[in-house]
């Protein structure tokens, strides 16, 4: 198979690995970026494999970055971008189910695909936009089926990790998983509490985010990967109804993901199931925020005091929450009634605390905190204008000396 016009990602990077053939050496466009050429995507970042060491690639670029030369991949800056470039190599036993004890540089094209995980990964691409497969990779993406390279057992031992990759490449490519990878992902699940959450968790929103999630939930339940998430392992008839709800639109946010999600399990205790995931702060507070309004939304309409203590992200969220789910939603008119707000938060009121303390010539204490908070109610719910003279003289009727 031929690339017969080449994506300008790839064309961009041409010099690069002409130059690394003109001192004598193989080079190829691999991985991700080869696979999405055929799928007909947007081309990400291009990566470069060559037979040259890495020694010897920071001997024919000027300007390099050691960003993991200890596994073969060193870092080009050519004109205004910046590629990889990853030695052929060869890997040995994986005590940790993560990375290799050790890393072996070869000299051929084939020693360094037969390691990579999934056929349709397995792909090298030269200059001339000939596409090299010699484990069927073509045939899998033509057949939109994920199969690990040569036996699956030992691809998963290796890097327990790509168990939640094949997951999460089926629901962003609407594929299948190939039956014997599934059967050796159900063997292995157990593996996956062998790796950081961390690295679980970039998966798993990807697979949440998925233009086809339902693809990979479904075998993400049925392998019993589930099992090994926190806080997820008692959830499997909430995930198979969340897999269900609403297939065909997109999570198009983190934030979004994990409320639609939470909402599902019916979560309570949202900020200590986030610290089992390491997840951010802000991610929690959000969610919470969302999870909370969603509840309030299914009764109550949104009201002033509302859309200004939940403020534009979580409006939003909310309502891209209860589109999911199916229910009445209007993001546009509630985003426009909090625009039309008198105020976004108590540093828009027309005074502060300086001037209240300096028109009553009253000492500063709890009064203070409880005469803003009320200026802040009244001007929110269009009670009292917004003004200062106005707002200092209805100060003055409540203040008692």
């Amino acid at each position: 198979m031929k690339i017969n016009e080449l994506p300008i990602e790839f064309k961009q990077a041409l010099p690069v690995i002409k130059e690394i053939n003109r001192h004598g050496y193989e080079a190829y466009f691999v991985g991700g970026s080869v696979r999405d050429v055929i799928l007909h995507q947007t081309i990400h970042d291009v990566d470069i494999a060559t037979s040259a060491f890495p020694e010897e690639i920071k001997e024919i670029f000027p300007r390099t970055i050691d960003v993991g030369i200890e596994h073969g991949t060193v870092l080009v800056l050519y004109n205004q971008d910046q590629y990889e470039i990853t030695t052929f190599r060869t890997e040995s036993t994986y005590q940790d189910y993560r990375r290799p004890d050790k890393v072996t540089f070869v000299r051929t094209l084939e020693e360094d695909l037969k390691r990579r995980d999934f056929t349709m990964n397995a792909l090298a691409m030269t200059l001339d936009g000939e596409i090299v497969d010699l484990f069927e990779g073509i045939e899998s993406i033509h057949e939109k089926e994920i199969k690990a390279v040569g036996n699956p057992d030992e691809r998963f031992s290796e890097d327990a990790l790509r168990m939640m990759r094949a997951l999460r490449f089926a629901s962003q490519l609407d594929f299948n998983i190939e039956v014997k990878t599934e059967e050796a992902i159900a063997k292995n699940h157990l593996l996956l509490e062998k790796i950081a959450i961390e690295r679980i968790y970039i998966e798993w929103v990807k697979l949440l985010m998925g233009s086809h999630r339902k693809k990979g939930l479904h075998p993400f339940i049925e392998t019993n990967c589930y099992k090994c998430c926190p806080e997820l392992s008692s959830k499997k008839d909430e995930l198979m109804s969340f897999s269900d709800v609403n297939p065909t639109m997109l999570l198009t946010s983190e934030e979004l993901a994990w409320s639609c999600l939470l909402i599902t399990l019916k979560e309570t205790k949202i900020k200590s199931f986030f610290t089992k995931w390491k997840a951010s702060k802000h991610l929690s507070n959000v969610v919470s925020q969302v999870v909370m309004y969603y509840n309030h939304r299914l009764e109550n309409d949104w009201d002033a005091q509302s859309l200004y203590d939940a403020g534009v992200e979580v409006i939003s969220l909310v309502e891209q929450a209860r589109a999911f789910f199916s229910l009445p939603n209007d993001e546009t008119l509630y985003l426009e009634k909090y625009d039309q707000l008198p105020i976004k938060s108590i540093a828009d009121l027309s005074i502060s605390g300086r001037d209240i303390l300096s028109f009553t010539n009253k000492k500063p204490g709890p009064w203070l905190g409880n005469i803003l908070s009320f200026s802040e109610k009244k001007v929110l719910n269009g009670h009292w204008k917004n003004d200062k003279d106005t707002l200092l003289k209805n100060i003055k009727e409540m203040v008692v000396d």
